[in-house]
This record gives structure tokens, sequence and C-alpha cells, in this order.
């Protein structure tokens, strides 16, 4: 059932993406607008009211805030296909970032506290699954709609989705024990510890700076493959949607697997198999963004897409294990709100005033090559999670 959350949780973020260029020829927007519209107005309150609601979920029934918050994303996602302009549009997508604020963290808590430590990499990959399975259904379905009906059917559909389900995952989902008490204004201290650890840091800003090229590339793909490439909405959809299920799939859960064996012996591994991923991803992902034809760009595209996915479960494993077990909830979020401010904020938004800066010299092409650059920050985030691996090892709590 989480995993089928958050599934929702990407869905309803993603589908603009495959939605983008009916949107912005209705709407009459710039591609800065429609970046804006991908990352600043859905991360605007999504960064911020994440570690509130994950210290409620703390001290409360996690459940119940994925619960709630679910309804809540569904509910603005479902609006967006009445948005009349880019004013409307924008408050649309922030109502589902302040939504989604609550799925995340909470759920990240509830697995730490439902399986063992040598096997959280894995269970966290597992419910990780929920962003290329829900970026793949979102563009499928939502491509699929938007060129049989209009780009409005996809996000009322999408939006009601959601809103069944959340009564469904109440009555089957309950919260486990924690892994210890929860004392009133037992909150606070958590802030304190994780900024005392270099480790947090390293971690949070090496996934911000993955997260830039993996949300600007998520959002910006569609748009360059029927720009640059001369796909249709539907081809489209089917690209990006069979790019994400054979390339994304795999990746989550081989570093999911990866880091669990290897972490056994020794606790660098969580950040090392990020680190080598991200790299190892970059000159693949540029040849594909060079390539000529869309089958050949399809070819070079899945190892790399794979590779910069191999992230989630080493990655929130060591997270989960910078603090005790009562307050992972709320040390998920402090991990998401740097993450998600600089990533989802900027990410789209970057590539589309990068597009639009080289747009009167490269015309189409400029997207193209705004895609490129981006791959910078993958070189980035290796960097930082390689240096997290030097100081994890004294900074994890063993619970």
């Amino acid at each position: 059932m989480l995993l089928l959350v958050y599934s929702f949780n990407f869905l309803d973020r993603q589908i603009l993406s495959i939605l983008a260029m009916p949107v912005k020829a209705d709407l009459r927007l710039s591609d800065a607008q429609l970046g804006m519209l991908g990352g600043l107005a859905f991360a605007a309150l999504y960064c911020t009211l994440a570690i509130p609601l994950a210290m409620l979920a703390d001290r409360t029934s996690r459940s119940w805030v994925i619960t709630v918050s679910l309804a809540v994303w569904s509910g603005f996602t479902a609006l967006c296909g009445t948005a009349q302009g880019f004013a409307q549009m924008f408050l649309f997508r922030v109502g589902v970032g302040v939504g989604e604020a609550g799925g995340v963290a909470p759920s990240y808590a509830l697995i730490a506290d439902t399986f063992p430590p040598g096997k959280r990499a894995r269970a966290l990959a597992i419910y990780g699954l929920g962003i290329p399975i829900g970026s793949a259904v979102g563009v499928l379905l939502g491509g699929a709609i938007a060129a049989a009906v209009e780009w409005r059917t996809a996000f009322v559909v999408m939006g009601v989705a959601g809103l069944l389900t959340a009564p469904v995952f109440r009555l089957l989902v309950r919260d486990p024990p924690r892994g210890g008490p929860v004392e009133r204004g037992a909150m606070r201290p958590v802030f304190g510890m994780l900024a005392r650890k270099p480790s947090f840091w390293l971690l949070s800003l090496g996934g911000a700076a993955g997260s830039t090229a993996g949300y600007g590339i998520a959002f910006w793909l569609p748009s360059l493959m029927m720009r640059s490439f001369g796909l249709d909405l539907a081809e489209t959809g089917r690209f990006v949607g069979a790019l994400l299920l054979t390339g994304g799939v795999a990746g989550i859960l081989l570093g999911g697997g990866i880091a669990d064996r290897w972490g056994r012996r020794t606790k660098r591994a969580y950040t090392l198999v990020p680190a080598i991923a991200y790299v190892a991803g970059v000159p693949l992902m540029a040849a594909g963004l060079l390539s000529a034809s869309w089958a050949a760009a399809f070819a070079l595209f899945v190892v790399p897409q794979a590779l910069v996915y191999a992230w989630p479960g080493p990655l929130l494993t060591a997270v989960q294990q910078l603090v005790p077990g009562a307050l992972r909830s709320t040390a998920s979020a402090c991990f998401l709100l740097i993450n998600n401010l600089i990533g989802l904020g900027l990410g789209s938004w970057l590539v589309g005033a990068l597009s639009k800066a080289l747009t009167p010299q490269l015309g189409d092409e400029a997207l193209r090559y705004a895609l490129l650059a981006a791959l910078v920050f993958y070189l980035l985030a290796g960097a930082l999670m390689a240096a997290a691996a030097r100081v994890l090892p004294r900074d994890w709590v063993d619970e």
C-alpha cells in the first residue's frame, strides 16, 4: 500500500511533464513558466511543510497523516484540470505540494520500523519503485488520455483515482511498533543532532545535486522527444514509460540489493553505491541526448537511467541511521527539505530557463543542450556522496 501511494505521489507530481506541450499551448506559457510549474510551484510548500507534518506523524499516527495527505494532493491534481491560466495552475500545483508534504517521510519511518537494518535498503528500494512506476503510469496514461480526449481530463482522472485510494489505504495500513518512545518536546534535538553530523549535509546536498539533474531531465525529456525527435504525444508517453519501467525499476532494485550486501562489510557502501552510479551514468546519458534517432536514444538511455535511479534504497537507509528510531520521520523530512527545495525546486526551472536563453541561437534544439548542461549536477552529486562515505561510519546510529 505504501508503494501504491508513492506511485500516486510521483504520478501526480510528474504528469505535467507529458502534458507540458498541450498545457503550454492552451495556457500560452513560456518554457520558464513551465519549469516553475514543474518545480518551484510544487516545491514551495512541499519542502517546508514536510517537517511539521513529519513531527506530527512521529507523535500521532503515521498512517493517518499519509491518508489525509493522499486525499489533499489528489484533490488538487484534479483541480489542475480546471486551470485557466498560469496563476491558477501555479496555485493548484502548490496545493499538490502541500498534500504530498505529508506522504513520504512518514512512509520511510514506517518501513524502517518494520524491517531490520540489514534489509532496510532493499525495503526502501522496493518502496522507491513508486518513482519509476508512478512516473511511467503518469506519462503513459496521461499521454494516452490527453491524445484521446484532452489534457484536462488526464488531470481529473488521475486525481479522482487517488481520492478513491485514500480510504482503502487507511483501512489496510496500521502503524507498527516504533523504534522508541516519543516524548513531547523531543523533536527539537533532532535538528541539532543532524546539524552536527557532516554526513547529513553531504548526503543532503549530494541528493539535492542528483535531484536537480534528475527532476530537470524527467520533466523536460518528453518535450525533447517531441521537439527534437519528432514523436507525438502518445508515442512520447510510450517511449518515456518504457524507459522508466526498464531502466528505472532495475536501477532501484539493484541499488538497494547491492548496498545491503556490501553494507555488511562497510557502512560506506550506502553512499558509495549512488556515488559510483551517478558518475558512471553521465557519458551514456550525454550520448543519448546527442543521438539522432529515438531508437538510438532509447538504447543509450536505458543503462544510465538504471544507474541514476540506484540512489533511493542506499541513501535513504543512511539518513534513517543518523538518528534514533523514534525520530526517523523528522530526520527524513529534514533530508527531504534540502533535497527537494534545491533539486525539485530548481531542476526543471533551471533547464527551462536555460532553454529559453538558448532558443534565439538554437531554436528547438535549445532544450537538448540545456539538458546536456544539467548532467553536471550528477557529477557533483557523485563527488559529494563519495565525500560522505568518509564520515558516515562515525555518524551511524546502530538501532
